[in-house]
């Protein structure tokens, strides 16, 4: 099913529930976190305690992304604050096998994340443990860049892997993505699509994630 996640890193802070309450529109059925170290990238975000209290804002299912460098002792404390998935990067994680068997234990999605130069190739030995993998489509860290259009070839690439291996992880996409290249993005095989900037900066918050939603069914051939 094609999803689209609002990105709470392009939240207002100082009014979050009131952000939050204008994204959740029928069809959103869960937001994207992001939890960064300033080590694996330079940003400093928020950790367990925010996810926390995001999730007693929201009934929507909290798509957590961890982009640190050593993730596995921050997985008990994101599943306690409350996330329903939980994303790594391939390039964090020294024992990636131990890391999705970890994340699955506790009870939650487990996802892998590729930075916009690393290949798909890389998760040829995972795919069978993944229930989703993410794909960079700006380089992480900050909010608000340019969409890397090569990176829809990674998404053409490991949606062909999928259908091959007769798997059904969902692909997802986080970076630059708006009503402008939505449809590209489904019709390249994504199924969930994080957007921030062109969500919460819109003028109308609501009525962007609505144009999303219809513009992301439509080019899956879920609506006319």
């Amino acid at each position: 099913m094609v999803e689209i996640l609002p990105s709470v890193l392009a939240a207002d802070f100082a009014r979050l529930d009131a952000d939050i309450a204008r994204v959740s529109v029928d069809g959103v059925s869960m937001l994207h976190l992001d939890v960064m170290d300033g080590h694996f990238v330079p940003t400093i975000s928020f950790g367990p305690p925010v996810i926390q209290s995001i999730h007693k804002l929201t009934h929507l299912k909290l798509d957590c992304h961890l982009m640190i460098e050593k993730p596995d002792f921050l997985i008990p404390l994101v599943v306690e604050a409350g996330a329903y998935s939980i994303s790594v990067h391939q390039e964090a994680c020294t024992h990636l096998d131990r890391t999705l068997s970890t994340i699955h234990t506790h009870g939650c999605k487990a996802g892998v994340v590729l930075n916009p130069a690393t290949p798909v190739s890389t998760l040829d030995d995972i795919l069978d443990q993944c229930d989703y993998v993410l794909l960079m489509s700006v380089n992480p860290g900050f909010g608000g860049q340019k969409f890397i259009r090569r990176v829809l070839d990674k998404a053409r690439a490991l949606a062909a892997r999928r259908q091959a291996l007769g798997l059904s992880f969902a692909i997802e996409i986080d970076g630059g993505i708006g009503p402008e290249n939505t449809a590209e993005c489904v019709r390249a095989g994504v199924d969930w699509l994080v957007a921030g900037t062109s969500l919460f900066r819109a003028p109308d918050p609501a009525a962007a994630t609505r144009e999303m939603i219809t513009t992301a069914k439509a080019a899956r051939g879920l609506v006319a």
